[in-house]
Parts: structure tokens; C-alpha cells; sequence
């Protein structure tokens, strides 16, 4: 011991911990522990809202179990793809291939009335398949001679939205 009594080492540690200095320690970690909290909330909240949407639509599930059906991946395809196309809108696909000769097959589900035109190469002439994407379809299937790329451009009608997809695959003719 050092020779100070223990009634007052304890009496000064408790008078030391209570003194003005700790409540402004006190105060600054409380401070502390709210600002790390409203950070945690507002980053909670923006993690939330950032987050990728669903397909709004529940058709479009349907559709998209449609289109695969009727033009399912196989193990010969150079490319395939299914994209959601929203009414009154555009889109191209491009794919770079070796060329040759290509087998381009094409499908569409959508609500009743609902038309795609399909369109190879660059420009705006107006050429290419319409597709119907309701009722009874098929696939539509067509062959390409290709060089190094082939340009895919895709147009939906006004109906929207629709299930589009596309299968490349090279033919045995070429």
C-alpha cells in the first residue's frame, strides 16, 4: 500500500469518474452512438432502394416460360438470348462471329396485340419479319450468310411489354 487510506483511493476514484469531465465524455459518446446509428438507418434505407427491381409485370413470367418452350437452348447455339421489351421501343443485338452460314431463329410472347419487327443489318429501311407475340406462334426461322458480326434489330409495336428471344446457330449448309 502506499500508504494513502483505501477509503480514499476509492473516494477519489469515484469522485474522479463522476467529476465534469466524465459527463462530457458521456455526452460525446452518446453523440457518437446517435450519429452512427442515423448512419446506419440512412444506409440501410439507400441499400433498400438501390436494390434491383422484379419484373412489375407477373405475365411476364408466363411469357418468358413461352418463348423458352417454343425456342429452348440447345447445345449447338452460337448465341441465344431473352430480353423484356417494353411497348414502343427499339433494341439491337449485335453478336461477332466467326461467318458463314447462320440459322437465325426468332419468337415473341406478349398481351394480345402485340407485334415485333425483326431486322438484320444497320439503316433504317424498312425491312425484315413482323412477328406476332400472342395467339398461336412459332418460332420463325431463317437463314444468313454473315461476315464477322451480325447486326440483330429488334422493333416493338405499341402493345408492350413483350418476351423476345433469339437463338443463333450455325447451319449445316454453310
Amino acid at each position: 500500500m502506499d500508504g494513502a487510506p483505501e477509503g480514499d483511493q476509492k473516494g477519489r476514484l469515484l469522485t474522479d469518474a463522476q467529476g465534469p469531465g466524465a459527463a462530457h465524455a458521456r455526452g460525446r459518446g452518446v453523440v457518437l452512438l446517435v450519429v452512427a446509428v442515423l448512419l446506419l438507418v440512412a444506409g440501410g434505407t439507400w441499400w433498400w432502394s438501390a436494390r434491383p427491381r422484379s419484373e412489375s409485370d407477373p405475365r411476364l413470367l408466363s411469357w418468358r416460360l413461352t418463348a423458352e418452350q417454343l425456342l429452348p437452348d440447345t447445345g449447338d447455339q452460337e448465341a441465344a438470348d431473352t430480353m423484356v421489351l417494353a411497348g414502343n421501343s427499339e433494341t439491337a443485338k449485335i453478336n461477332d462471329l466467326d461467318g458463314g452460314a447462320f440459322l437465325v431463329s426468332v419468337v415473341c410472347a406478349g398481351p394480345d396485340g402485340s407485334l415485333v419487327r425483326v431486322s438484320l443489318g444497320e439503316g433504317d429501311e424498312d425491312s425484315g419479319r413482323g412477328l406476332r407475340c400472342s395467339g398461336a406462334r412459332t418460332p420463325e426461322v431463317f437463314s444468313v450468310g454473315v461476315g464477322t458480326q451480325l447486326r440483330l434489330r429488334i422493333a416493338v409495336d405499341r402493345i408492350g411489354p413483350v418476351i423476345f428471344r433469339y437463338t443463333l446457330e450455325r447451319s449445316s449448309q454453310g
